[in-house]
């Protein structure tokens, strides 16, 4: 079970890695746009939600990489 919650971490870091990534590209192409307020206040969320998935996908994958590599060990000791 244990190996099977690393996974489904490891799985959700990747997922949001992609969607920071989708959401940077997103940000590009609204840079393109004329400088208005609305464009300003999309730069400063997108940009908060960009470091928000990072972080988050950060978290989850050093968690879940940890909980498999013990869940391996446990299992390679048991055997």
């Amino acid at each position: 079970m244990p190996k099977l919650v690393a996974v489904l971490q490891l799985l959700l870091a990747a997922i949001l890695a992609l969607l920071a990534l989708a959401t940077l590209v997103n940000l590009a192409f609204i840079l393109t746009r004329p400088e208005t307020i609305s464009v300003v206040n999309t730069l400063i969320g997108q940009g908060l939600l960009i470091i928000c998935l990072s972080a988050l996908s950060n978290i989850l994958f050093r968690k879940g990489w940890k909980q498999l590599r013990s869940a391996d060990s446990e299992s390679n000791s048991t055997s």
